[in-house]
């Protein structure tokens, strides 16, 4: 395992097991994976794979596992309820009174907390809602209800960030706008655990990415790691020909040197040049032998 330089473990899972009752086939089987301070960790995995089962238990609504579970140290099961002050969690499917507002029901679930609140109004602001900050959330999209669900998550400026699917639903101009507040998060100095099967986010957003496939953790690494130990070391050189566009493959090793190389730079004119590096989903399946679902 690659854990990130520096910073203290804030979650640390060692050997943890978990059935469901009466279950012959575990759903989790020593899983193990530590998580920095002001890290963003990806746990991906196709439906079913214990992703959800993972987060249920990191905040604490699944008790009977067996192994450890470390929050700053302390374990889990001995922790109290003011845990929950330090943790925000947006699961992917939101849940909210269709009956109150957008307001009512932050204001409602910022109640809950004994630590001190975030200004609604610039969480709702920051996930350009705050127009709709009076509407029935009865009335939202499924895009606006992922939006909210974000900003429940966040209402009581936690520590440690539990987002499932945090992008589901949402256009091309949200999902960024939803993956900067992540980023910033991590700027802060937070926690974030994110559970998805989604790769792009998993590859713009997560210093690291566990695979996770039938309840075992089959690699852990970054993203950046992944993409260059499994790619192939080739430039990909597209150039207009004679009518058509012509496609040229280098080695990386010793490129300048290449003789052909530096004639098709100097005498073509080069539409594209690029590396062919590996993406997440094909690393995934090559791993794990499993598509994403």
């Amino acid at each position: 395992m690659v854990y990130l330089r520096g910073g203290s473990s804030v979650i640390s899972v060692n050997n943890l097991n978990f059935s469901y009752s009466r279950a012959k086939v575990k759903t989790l089987k020593d899983i193990n994976f530590n998580i920095k301070r002001g890290e963003i960790f990806g746990f991906l995995g196709p439906s079913g794979s214990g992703k959800s089962t993972t987060q249920k238990i990191l905040i604490g609504t699944l008790k009977n596992y067996y192994g450890s579970v470390k929050i700053d140290n302390k374990e889990l099961k001995k922790l109290k309820k003011d845990y929950y002050n330090k943790i925000g969690v947006a699961f992917e499917s939101p849940n909210f009174y269709s009956k109150f507002t957008a307001v009512e029901n932050l204001n409602f679930f910022g109640s809950l907390f004994s630590s001190d609140i975030s200004d609604i109004d610039i969480l709702l602001e920051s996930v350009n809602l705050l127009e709709y900050k009076n509407m029935r959330v009865g009335q939202f999209s499924k895009g606006m209800k992922m939006r909210l669900n974000l900003c429940r998550a966040l209402i009581n400026n936690p520590d440690i960030i539990f987002l499932d699917e945090p992008t589901s639903g949402l256009d091309p101009v949200n999902a960024k706008r939803v993956k900067d507040i992540i980023l910033q998060k991590k700027s802060e100095g937070k926690t974030v655990f994110l559970t998805t099967h989604n790769m792009n986010v998993a590859d713009e957003i997560c210093d690291r990415v566990a695979f996770l496939v039938d309840g075992e953790i089959k690699l852990i690494d970054s993203p950046r790691q992944l993409k260059l130990s499994r790619g192939n070391k080739n430039v990909v050189v597209e150039y207009k020909g004679d009518d058509i566009v012509e496609t040229k493959q280098y080695s990386m090793d010793q490129l300048l040197d290449n003789q052909d190389f530096q004639r098709v730079m100097r005498t073509k004119d080069v539409e594209r040049i690029y590396t062919q590096e590996a993406s997440l989903e094909s690393i995934f399946i090559e791993v794990t032998g499993r598509e994403l679902t």
